[in-house]
């Protein structure tokens, strides 16, 4: 496949605002018809024939979906660039960003569910992944993450279970009619879920600690071996003394 632009390929600008402006037409139809009807109804709405609406969206309804995720990850990245200050410990600014992820959710409540239940189908595993790693990877980001090695891919798959815990809580939830209390306690289970990672982090650090106090067992086996003349286990002439 040619990297270089495509024939009849819109300009850049142009193909981003045909995004957006087919992503605002699907959302209200996302809710009640789930996301491939909506992709076709929004073609209609915003009267584009089906020859654009491939190169807007190659892929389709999954590819409108996941700009869905996308343009939900910006707005929260521009949120947080807004409201994290310094002197917040991390697990704060983690906690203010799951807060305000939700709160950019809870408009689209219905269609984030059929987004979910979407993603959740086999062939579509693979965007389902890329976007709740785009989700985490835009929340270290923002809360200032700047590990390189291996713990920022443990970073991102620990936050990526809470991210998909709290989405299923969110949803599993009836909301009451008051926002406040709907947010409160959507906000307790984040921090729940977020005391029990920092647990579970303490206890490996603990652990770590621990086994790196503790002999190198080879070396401590070479040691008695050496002390009792070799180790040799039991054979002819080793046993007990007759």
């Amino acid at each position: 496949m040619s990297d270089g632009p495509q024939e009849g390929a819109a300009p850049v600008g142009a193909m981003a605002r045909d995004r957006a402006a087919l992503l605002a037409a699907a959302l209200p139809h996302a809710a009640f018809d789930g996301w491939p009807i909506a992709f076709e109804q929004a073609i209609a709405d915003c009267a584009f024939d089906a020859g654009h609406a491939e190169l807007v969206f190659p892929n389709g309804a999954a590819d409108l979906v996941g700009y869905f995720w996308q343009s939900m990850d910006g707005a929260l990245a521009d949120r947080l660039a807004a409201c994290l200050r310094d002197g917040m410990g991390i697990s704060e600014r983690v906690g203010i960003a799951l807060r305000e992820y939700i709160a950019l959710l809870a408009p689209h409540r219905e269609a984030v569910r059929r987004a979910m239940a979407f993603q959740a189908l086999p062939h579509n595993a693979a965007g389902a992944a890329r976007a709740l790693y785009g989700t985490v990877d835009t929340i270290w980001r923002a809360v200032g993450d700047t590990s390189t090695d291996f713990n920022f891919y443990t970073k991102r798959l620990t936050l990526a279970a809470v991210v998909a815990a709290t989405l299923t809580h969110w949803l599993a939830q009836q909301p009451t009619g008051d926002d406040a209390a709907d947010a409160a306690a959507i906000g307790a289970f984040i921090d729940r879920r977020l005391v029990d990672v920092l647990r579970v982090e303490k206890l490996k650090a603990q652990a770590r600690g621990l086994a790196a106090r503790l002999p190198d067992p080879l070396r401590l086996l070479g040691q008695i071996g050496g002390l009792r003349g070799g180790f040799a286990g039991p054979g002819p002439g080793r046993g007990r003394p007759g």
